[in-house]
């Protein structure tokens, strides 16, 4: 069981120091656009990526928004459990989000996703609409990056196959976003 544990550490400290840094900086600009224009930001997933994306919006909106100029106008797409299963129903699971953007998205907002397979219909189908109506998205992704990774404006991948291992990384990407807010004086300032 200690091999284990210490090759499972290992592993995740070679999966962390992937984060491509210079992107997260981008990623963090572009939350900072989206506050300082006060633009609606939708983040959301499937699984262990949709408990990422709702830990990280309860960070922005509450966290966040606390020690800023203004509030993040922010949502996570995964915290409506009877939108979901209404949309997933009456229609199909791969419309769960595209659904709730069409009624909540306009141009200049901003979307990230997580997948680590960066194959999930129903992200896919999302990021395409918002490529369609030109809402900045972000794919937060593993190694292999897949479809989302053609079609999203930024795209951000950890260099791990492994589920936890990049559910994990996305979590720090996450939270490096919120505490840049939270720790960075002038990025609590109007700019």
């Amino acid at each position: 069981m200690k091999a284990f544990l210490k090759d499972y550490v290992s592993e995740q400290r070679s999966a962390l120091e992937s984060i491509p840094l210079d992107e997260v900086e981008k990623l963090i600009d572009r939350f900072k656009h989206a506050l300082r224009e006060d633009r609606q930001i939708f983040v959301f997933g499937n699984g262990g990526s949709a408990a990422n994306a709702s830990h990280m919006i309860t960070d922005l909106g509450k966290g966040a928004s606390d020690v800023t100029y203004r509030r993040f106008r922010c949502l996570s797409l995964n915290d409506n459990n009877n939108w979901l299963t209404a949309i997933g129903n009456d229609y199909c699971y791969d419309d769960i989000f595209l659904r709730q953007l069409q009624n909540y998205a306009r141009p200049g907002d901003l979307v990230m996703v997580m997948s680590v397979s960066g194959n999930s219909p129903n992200l896919i189908k999302a990021i395409e609409w918002c490529s369609e109506n030109n809402i900045l998205t972000v794919a937060l992704l593993g190694r292999n990056k897949g479809k989302l990774a053609d079609i999203a404006d930024q795209v951000i991948a950890v260099d791990s196959v492994h589920y936890g291992r990049v559910e994990d990384c996305h979590m720090h990407i996450c939270h490096m976003i919120c505490y840049a807010f939270m720790e960075i004086e002038h990025l609590r300032c109007s700019e």
